[in-house]
């Protein structure tokens, strides 16, 4: 038999799922597992903010694909760590988060840092439990892990009581947690469902792919879809999490659509007959007005998640399955010849128009070095040279995070991690020191605003700490960049608390922080100094200045088709 405390039960379940590193920050109720945690030979990263735990778990998440673990203390800890839980949820991002509780007697007294994290986090995650007993943890852990990686990903949470991590309890042996690994099917009726989606892509004279996250996610799915879309000559066009999906040099490579898109994957979904809708769920920001995106197409929809299929777009062929799993079936009841036939035709269709869309964008932004639209191409051309690997992307949120899915030429999937739906600024700095735990032979950049840095800055402490090869570029306007942006657009100009009456000095800032800063200003030392921080080993920061002005282009106004963009040539 085995004999262990309820502390002791979770370090060693964390080891047998292959657990490496932990985020989070020690307090009274989750002192017991601290304790046993320093005795494993699991690293633990002492974040200065239990949000920016969950971030850098998110980092490790989704660049690996496996489900990463946070820590938290009772009460304020828990109530910290919410968002980046939130923000897991509406991104399908798989992690467990371990929360420490109040004794059980003490539940339900307004104990001292007590607050009902089980209630509290229901609505934005996954699946939230309260362990009762150290037994329970035998089963209720290896199943946190299950549900996080399974189908749909997402966050669980782990609440345990104080005295149940002191618990001692006697087990005949270790949970198997290969028998807790999750493993996509195919749904029974697929082959069926295939063959209807067939027909109507014999049908259909305009197709289009259009990917979300789901197949960025989906082992396999990206290369399947770009070698759908090279052989049947069929465009692709994401939404922002789908971005990664193709390689941003593919020929038929359309960009992202929606509010902040490229004009030509608009015009193309607003034109398509058919829709190919993979691992996606039509979220507002990609759709705009609903009954204007796709007025005349038919839509196949693919998704692991069953929920989101029929929620937005009422689909002529709906399947609920993992898009790898589908994508293969389908690959090969599309080689018919009414299939092939179908696809020529489309393919001549899309050859004609797409050139003729490309025009709208030409000229819509400034073409001086200062212009993120220029110098995000000239930092990817630097890091061509200077990496065999391509780094990875990490954003915040705001007007450099559209400017960085416009204009940075991502090359592989999962490269760009970003906070999509919740929308978190404070993301970026966390993620990208979890991507450089998780990924030590890459770069990683993070993107950031003069008003996102500051939201978890922080974490450069952690950063300095670890020494990781993150580096952190900051496109400063003295402003909150898209609130400003849409005040001007949307308010006629009536700037309220967007644009700071103060700024700090963000580079001295970063040198408080013991990192090396450089401050770019003119086009003489643009080069060498991005060359100096992306080179150095360990971290480095930069500041580049860009004007208030500079909007995000185009823009989609409330009401109007995506095609009917505003700052279009």
């Amino acid at each position: 038999m085995i004999k262990a405390t309820g502390a002791q039960i979770i370090t060693g379940i964390l080891e047998r799922k292959g657990i490496s590193t932990v985020a989070g920050i020690p307090g009274g109720s989750i002192l017991p597992l601290y304790d046993e945690l320093a005795k494993s030979n699991i690293k633990h990263i002492l974040v200065r903010q239990e949000q920016a735990g969950g971030f850098i778990a998110q980092g490790i998440a989704r660049t690996t694909g496996k489900a990463a673990v946070c820590f938290a203390t009772s009460g304020p800890g828990a109530m910290n760590l919410l968002t980046a839980i939130a923000d897991a949820r509406s991104d399908s991002i798989p992690l467990v988060a371990i929360t420490g509780q109040v004794n059980r007697a003490l539940i339900g007294t307004d104990a001292f840092q007590e607050t009902d994290t089980f209630g509290l986090s229901m609505p934005i995650c996954k699946h939230s439990v309260m362990v009762k007993s150290a037994a329970e943890l035998l089963k209720v852990l290896p199943e946190a892990f299950r549900i996080a990686e399974s189908g749909r990903q997402g966050p669980v949470i782990v609440d345990v009581p104080r005295d149940v991590q002191l618990e001692t309890c006697t087990f005949q042996q270790w949970p198997d947690m290969k028998n807790y690994e999750w493993k996509p099917s195919a749904p029974a009726n697929l082959d069926a469902l295939v063959s209807v989606a067939a027909d109507l892509f014999a049908k259909a004279r305009r197709i289009v792919l259009f990917c979300g996250g789901g197949t960025v996610y989906s082992d396999g799915a990206p290369q399947l879809i770009q070698k759908l879309s090279e052989k049947y000559r069929i465009p692709v066009c994401t939404s922002l999490m789908g971005l990664t999906v193709v390689p941003a040099d593919s020929e038929l490579f359309l960009g992202m659509v929606g509010m902040h898109g490229s004009y030509t994957a608009n015009r193309v979904m607003y034109e398509s007959d058919l829709i190919i809708a993979l691992g996606i769920r039509f979220d507002d920001r990609a759709t705009g007005t609903v009954s204007k995106f796709c007025p005349n197409a038919k839509i196949i929809h693919i998704d692991v998640d069953a929920a989101e299929i029929n929620k937005i777009y009422q689909s002529s062929v709906a399947i609920s399955c993992d898009c790898a799993t589908a994508l293969k079936v389908l690959a090969k009841k599309l080689e018919s010849d009414v299939c092939v036939k179908a696809a020529q035709e489309s393919a001549s269709f899309w050859k004609k128009l797409i050139p003729e869309c490309a025009p709208k964008m030409c000229g819509i932004y400034d073409e001086n070095l200062f212009h993120p639209s220029v110098f995000m191409k000239r930092i990817s051309q630097l890091c061509t040279k200077l990496f065999k690997k391509p780094p990875y992307i990490t954003t915040d949120v705001g007007q450099h995070q559209m400017f960085t899915a416009q204009c940075y030429p991502m090359s592989f999937p999962r490269q760009l991690l970003t906070s999509g739906s919740l929308g978190t600024m404070g993301f970026g700095l966390p993620a990208a020191i979890g991507a450089a735990l998780a990924n030590p032979d890459r770069r990683i950049i993070c993107f950031s605003g003069d008003g996102s840095i500051l939201m978890n800055v922080q974490e450069l402490a952690t950063l300095y700490e670890l020494g990781l090869n993150v580096t952190v570029i900051v496109l400063d306007n003295q402003c909150l960049g898209m609130v400003r942006q849409q005040q001007e657009l949307i308010f006629k100009g009536n700037y309220s608390a967007s644009i700071y009456e103060k700024t700090p000095d963000l580079c001295a800032v970063a040198e408080g922080f013991h990192i090396p800063s450089f401050d770019i200003t003119d086009e003489a030392g643009f080069d060498e100094k991005l060359t100096q921080a992306l080179s150095a080993k360990g971290p480095s920061f930069v500041r580049i200045p860009i004007k208030q002005e500079y909007n995000v282009l185009p823009f989609v106004f409330s009401g109007k088709a995506n095609i009917e963009a505003f700052g279009l040539k």
